[in-house]
């Protein structure tokens, strides 16, 4: 286990809280005490392998939860829990995770008796969607789009300064239709943006095409810069499955911003530029939002979580309910 600082704080409540945001390999911790002070961040392993994943991780978190209370001498109100894969907020049912190996757990029923306190429990991109809003790159934008684009593809959409949910089942872009005859997709589906814009498909097409094997996405994007004829087609093709998909959530949704996140956001304006000027040039009397990078990388699941788990405290609702949204009239070009 590693300790580490953020260098921020949560707005103050007046009750401690505890964080937890699961990740397929690492779980990173944290105690936000009652100013909003968010202290002894951590990352641990995340327990894997075992026959019933869902009690080994709600058990490891107990006894790291037990040990911030010891350390620190402060009970926490409350927990924030989020975890990958398909997860519906309202039942506390974590219904699949492949990496994590579990099927329909109810893990925050598990971890509330585990723990002995209130959980706020949710999905780690719609957390880093929060934060983002609420405190990142999106800040001062009521409606966004927050895209994580790493090994997959993925995101959170806040409507009105809230989480918009679809029974656990919103945001999923990445398996969005981008060629009806393109890959098989692990999901079971044909030619998904996944399979073309993520970072782990930019490697994977860029090796098959090449057969030269790179450690990741900045490898082909700096092999393009260089004169890479392969690696510039994959990098192009990626950008412009992403432009098509985001020039289709332009057109429905309207969002203020859209926030690009995870691994291949970090290529800064070589993703930007190019996104940008795909994305103007599929859109028409459309309103095209900001193109905005994450500002709190790894550290916006966490917060998000946090921020869950404050949530519950003041007793507010950090999302819409599943079935409404707020009508608003529609605009004339």
């Amino acid at each position: 286990m590693t300790d580490t600082t953020v260098s921020m704080h949560l707005p103050a409540v007046g009750s401690a809280i505890l964080a937890f945001d699961i990740g397929g390999t690492d779980t990173k911790s944290a105690l936000v005490d009652e100013h909003g002070r968010v202290l002894d961040v951590r990352r641990s392993a995340t327990p894997r392998g075992g026959n019933d994943p869902a009690r080994d991780v709600v058990a490891e978190i107990t006894d790291i939860a037990q040990d911030y209370q010891t350390r620190h001498g402060i009970r926490p109100a409350a927990v924030g829990l989020s975890v990958p894969g398909l997860v519906t907020e309202r039942t506390g049912i974590a219904h699949f995770s492949a990496n994590l190996g579990w099927r329909d757990a109810p893990v925050k029923a598990l971890a509330e008796a585990s723990l002995g306190l209130p959980v706020a429990f949710g999905h780690d991109v719609r957390a880093a969607g929060l934060a983002e809003q609420r405190l990142g790159a999106a800040r001062g934008y009521d409606s966004v789009v927050v895209l994580a684009i790493g090994t997959g593809l993925a995101s959170a959409l806040v409507f009105n300064s809230q989480l918009y949910l679809g029974s656990g089942f919103a945001g999923e872009i990445g398996h969005t239709q981008s060629d009806p005859h393109g890959e098989h997709c692990p999901c079971g589906a044909v030619g998904c943006l996944e399979t073309i814009a993520s970072a782990g498909a930019i490697t994977r097409r860029y090796e098959a095409l090449s057969g030269h094997p790179v450690a990741g996405a900045r490898d082909v994007l700096a092999a393009s810069a260089r004169g890479d004829e392969v690696a510039t087609l994959v990098w192009s093709d990626a950008v412009w499955a992403l432009a098509r998909s985001l020039a289709s959530l332009v057109a429905v949704v309207a969002p203020d911003a859209i926030v690009l996140g995870g691994g291949l956001a970090r290529a800064g304006d070589a993703l930007l530029t190019p996104l940008a000027q795909q994305l103007d040039g599929l859109l028409s009397f459309h309103r095209r939002p900001p193109l905005l990078l994450a500002a709190l990388a790894d550290d916006a699941g966490l917060l998000g979580t946090a921020m869950f788990a404050q949530d519950l405290v003041l007793g507010a609702t950090p999302r819409l309910p599943d079935h409404t949204l707020d009508t608003v009239p529609a605009s004339t070009p």
